[in-house]
This record gives C-alpha cells, sequence and structure tokens, in this order.
C-alpha cells in the first residue's frame, strides 16, 4: 500500500507496489524500493539510493542520497521500547520520544545489518552483513560484527573495497 501523503520524486521504480507499505514518507528521485519493504512517516530517502527486500525503515531515519540499503535492514527509533505505560494502559504516540538516525551520502548497508536509534553512519561507510550498529560510524570507515566495529576503511581499499576479515571472538 502506498499512501496518497507520499512525496516521491520522478523515476522512482517499485518492483511490486501492492507489496510495498510507504506512507507518510519522501522518496527521492530515481531511487529503487524492493517489495516487502515498509517506510513509515517523516522517514526520508535520498535520490539514487537502492533499499532492497523486506527492509524496514521507521519514522525519524533520514537516508541521504546514493545510499545501499540491503535485504532485511532494520532501523529503530526509540532505545526503551514498552507496549504499556506504568499506568498498564498501551503506550500512544505522546508516551515516547523519537530519537532520529542518519545514513549519510553514498554508504552502505549490508543485508540484514540491524541500525539502532540515534545512528550516524558517515558518508561512503560500510556496514557489513549482519552487524549490529551501536554507536556512529566515521565516514569511510568499514565496520562489522556484533555489536560492529572497525575492520577497515574505504580509503585504503580503493573505490571498490573489499571489507577486511571481521576480528574472531
Amino acid at each position: 500500500m502506498i499512501t496518497s501523503d507520499v512525496q516521491m520524486g520522478d523515476g522512482v521504480e517499485i518492483r511490486h507496489p501492492d507489496l510495498v507499505n510507504l506512507y507518510g514518507c519522501h522518496i527521492g528521485e530515481s531511487t529503487k524500493i524492493g517489495t516487502f519493504v515498509e517506510i513509515q512517516k517523516d522517514a526520508r530517502v535520498g535520490r539514487r539510493c537502492k533499499i532492497s527486500s523486506h527492509t524496514f525503515i521507521c519514522s525519524g531515519v533520514t537516508i541521504e542520497d546514493e545510499v545501499f540499503v540491503g535485504h532485511g535492514v532494520m532501523f529503530t527509533n526509540d532505545l526503551y521500547p514498552r507496549a504499556t505505560r506504568d499506568d498498564g494502559g498501551l503506550q500512544a504516540e505522546q508516551d515516547w520520544r523519537q530519537i532520529d538516525t542518519r545514513i549519510c551520502e553514498g554508504a552502505s548497508i549490508g543485508s540484514n545489518a540491524t541500525i539502532l536509534a540515534g545512528i550516524t553512519v558517515g558518508a561512503r561507510a560500510i556496514i557489513g552483513a549482519g552487524a549490529v550498529v551501536t554507536r556512529n560510524v566515521a565516514p569511510y570507515a568499514i565496520v562489522a560484527g556484533v555489536p560492529a566495529r572497525v575492520v577497515g576503511d574505504t580509503h585504503s581499499s580503493g573505490p571498490d573495497p573489499t571489507p577486511a576479515e571481521p576480528p574472531r571472538s
């Protein structure tokens, strides 16, 4: 379902519009969105991005231009989620504070990564598949693991980097 309040730039490609959930968000021109993607209200996706299938982009997430988001990537916007208030009633929108997240230009996020609320991923950084990002990631850094740790940088790897071997535990 794509609601009427979605702002889409020219040339946005949605593989199967009946198999996505987009509402109240902004999608920049020439961005590609795969199947089974949800992008919530107040989320922004820049120009020339690729959002792969099964990805969840919640309110408060800003993805700048030319970002790659792999399959099954999850973003969060609340560090202390609860279903109910202290009085036992279900939480409503006014009962929690959204924490914004920014993914800077040209970054790449590997499949099944989880990005915690409040994180900034720097320009051209690479997040390894399955990583859990709990801290800001510097521009050009390559991070991997749980929790994600720096394992290299894209400067030393050239224009088409191959991530360094993740540290063994």
